[in-house]
């Protein structure tokens, strides 16, 4: 008996020492979520050893886009942490024995499109500046990390009422459950509308857009999730 208790005290304590790792950076930033674009909560010296809880996916630094949630609550590079692989130590944030964090999205629910100033013309993925299909598809490029452009695996894209049918050709996932980084999808009117999924709370989803309210414009609401189907490219 007394064996047994000691091996399990044992292995707890290995497992402490295991999933503390060296900060390899000089005054690390650790922020409110997995990117570059979240606030920064506190700071970390260099050598100092922090607690992985679980890591996720976030804005790529040097080529490595896993960020680790601390035992703090806040999410720093892993690329500054030396855990001595090349991916990941622990369970993924939302996973089973996780420590939250899952479905999130890299970046601030703002305006930071790069063309509000410069409208007209056509964008690097073959859309009209300022229309909200440029401007969720500069989104899937920046936040998602995924090449998205107007003939993405292939086929055409075009107005956004035929971004749902393009996606269930090429096999891209379309359903009525909303997700932060989902692109909100409408068959309305004359072309459709896209938008940007930021928040889901209960029935209700928070979407970012352009050229809906204002012309050529950003703006965000929130509305009924039944409003629109939703393109999971990720």
């Amino acid at each position: 008996m007394k064996l047994a208790v000691f091996a399990a005290l044992f292995e707890a304590v290995a497992f402490s020492v295991t999933n503390a790792y060296p900060v390899t950076a000089d005054g690390l930033t650790c922020r409110s979520g997995p990117g570059t674009s979240y606030a920064a909560k506190k700071t970390y010296p260099k050598g100092f050893d922090i607690k992985i809880s679980c890591q996720t996916s976030g804005t790529s630094v040097n080529g490595n886009n896993i960020w680790d949630k601390t035992q703090d609550g806040c999410y720093v590079a892993d690329y500054y942490v030396k855990t001595g692989v090349n991916g990941y130590v622990t369970t993924k944030c939302g996973s089973s024995g996780g420590g939250g964090g899952g479905g999130s999205v890299p970046g601030p629910a703002k305006n930071d499109y790069p063309y509000k100033s410069s409208c007209g013309g056509v964008d690097p993925w073959n859309y009209y500046k300022c229309q909200c299909t440029s401007f969720v598809a500069w989104r899937i490029n920046k936040r998602l990390g995924i090449k998205f452009h107007n003939q993405y695996k292939g086929t055409n894209w075009g107005n956004a009422n035929t971004w749902d049918d393009a996606a269930k050709r090429t096999g891209v996932k379309v359903n009525k459950t909303p997700k932060p980084g989902a692109v909100a999808q409408s068959n309305a009117g004359k072309y459709g509308h896209v938008a940007w999924v930021t928040a889901v709370d209960g029935n209700k989803v928070t979407i970012e857009e352009y050229n809906w309210a204002k012309r050529e414009g950003y703006g965000k609401r929130t509305v009924d999730k039944s409003a629109f189907n939703y393109i999971h490219l990720k």
